[in-house]
């Protein structure tokens, strides 16, 4: 009597199981790829490498800097005095320490551009997902990133990245902090000061 009751538990708990698996209606997509299929991300990108050619211009001019002294160091160390030396060499030292401390700050300043530019377009990218998998009536929605670890196994499930690029085609673009909206010109004109006008020439390198 015992073992009959066990069986049927064991059956029951199966079929709701069972009934609790096919409910729970589970997708996936490569969040990189949708992303990079999103016109923004050419926009950010564009602005990124920008951001990062001027840093790399200033960090050549330091060290153009840098070796133009140098060499004129060695050119008029033999006439210089101990104390004209010395003042050179600090002179020097400085320099190198200012270059090595610009190239850790410009790392850093990029980082921080480029989470910047790209924050808006993962927000959509995430509200697009979401729209789908409601309309879908997914319950989970894995990420299958080639860099993305954290599915080692799953069942069969739909791919819905088709279906989440339709929703993010009908959003309007993301605003990339900075950059003017495709067709305004690019990067954005900042505002006018208070009581002044807007500057109508090129800036000044």
């Amino acid at each position: 009597m015992n073992t009959t009751i066990k069986k049927a538990t064991l059956v029951v708990a199966a079929l709701l199981c069972l009934n609790i698996a096919k409910a729970q209606k589970i997708a996936h997509l490569s969040f990189d790829s949708l992303v990079s299929l999103m016109p923004e991300t050419k926009t950010a990108t564009e602005a990124a490498q920008n951001f990062l050619k001027g840093l790399e211009q200033e960090l050549v001019a330091m060290q153009t800097e840098l070796d133009s002294k140098y060499k004129d160091y060695l050119e008029k160390e033999a006439g210089m005095s101990e104390m004209i030396k010395k003042n050179k060499q600090e002179d020097l030292q400085q320099l190198q320490n200012r270059i090595q401390e610009f190239q850790r700050q410009a790392e850093n300043e990029y980082k921080r551009k480029q989470a910047e530019l790209t924050g808006p377009i993962m927000e959509k990218a995430k509200k697009g997902i979401e729209a789908a998998a409601k309309e879908g009536g997914y319950k989970y929605v894995l990420d299958t990133s080639i860099q993305n670890t954290t599915v080692l196994y799953s069942e069969p499930s739909d791919d819905i990245l088709v279906a989440v690029k339709k929703k993010l085609d009908a959003m309007p673009l993301a605003t990339i902090p900075g950059v003017a909206p495709a067709g305004t010109g690019g990067i954005k004109t900042p505002p006018p000061a208070q009581g002044g006008k807007a500057p109508t020439g090129k800036p000044g390198k």
